[in-house]
């Protein structure tokens, strides 16, 4: 099982779209996956149609049953309208965590735990994280064989993305030996030339971590999300579902 952990500590990047749009691609190679949504926000969950709201039992209750034998993470797992893909929820509670967790040891693995209990059930688990560096965060690094950084295409998200590279260098000792790094270009637009001038220095600037590809603007993911399903399986010839499972057969390349 690999895990990959989608990050920006900027909002508005197209962290959940990336999320749900390489499971989708996944899914449709016929792997099993698993989606995690570390954000309390919630908006992965709720794009899958279910009610963050009114669960009784979700990734907060992970958390704080961590690390009781007596709890079974299956009892928090969600089927989905897509064959092969199943969602690990959020909860508003989640936002209390970095106070109720204070300094206690152990509080960044409880994520990488809790997901070697299910290590013979999925073949990928994709994580989406919150854009706010806490305890949330950390779990969804610790845990990470890949790191994903969704970056939107204009300059103010390259400021974003150079402290989330920062962030990551000083987590580096509690990471995954092996764990690399991605950049992704989202939200690009040919016809923008702020959009234009953003890639050419991403790609100037990052050429050894960034995605040779970018995610252009397609008003489908905005359909997609209204269905609760990933783009590929709404309209699988349009341009954003093409660029995403591009993206995914980039990343499987080196999966051993």
């Amino acid at each position: 099982m690999k895990v990959w952990t989608v990050v920006n500590q900027k909002g508005g990047v197209g962290k959940t779209t990336t999320s749900i749009s390489i499971a989708g691609s996944l899914c449709a190679l016929g792997y099993k996956v698993l989606l995690v949504d570390l954000d309390p926000h919630a908006s992965l969950t709720h794009y899958l149609g279910v009610d963050a709201d009114n669960l009784t039992v979700s990734l907060y209750e992970v958390f704080m049953q961590n690390p009781s034998k007596d709890f079974d993470i299956n009892n928090a797992l969600h089927t989905t309208k897509v064959d092969n893909l199943i969602l690990l929820p959020s909860h508003i509670a989640l936002a209390t965590l970095d106070k109720s967790f204070g300094n206690s040891p152990g509080k960044g693995l409880v994520i990488k735990n809790a997901l070697s209990a299910l290590a013979n059930d999925f073949d990928f688990v994709i994580i989406d994280c919150p854009p706010v560096l806490g305890v949330l965060m950390v779990n969804g690094l610790v845990a990470a064989d890949k790191i994903l950084i969704p970056t939107q295409t204009e300059h103010l998200a390259l400021r974003g993305l150079a402290r989330m590279l920062k962030t990551i260098e000083q987590l580096s000792s509690s990471l995954k030996a092996d764990a690399s790094v991605m950049i992704i270009a989202t939200l690009f637009d040919r016809r923008v030339n702020a959009c234009l001038l953003a890639y050419s220095n991403m790609r100037s600037v990052y050429k050894g971590l960034i995605w040779r590809g970018y995610i252009p603007v397609d008003t489908k993911f905005r359909d997609a999300s209204y269905e609760g399903v990933p783009v590929n399986i709404l309209a699988s010839q349009c341009r954003g579902a093409f660029a995403y499972d591009k993206l995914t057969n980039e990343l499987l390349k080196n999966v051993v």
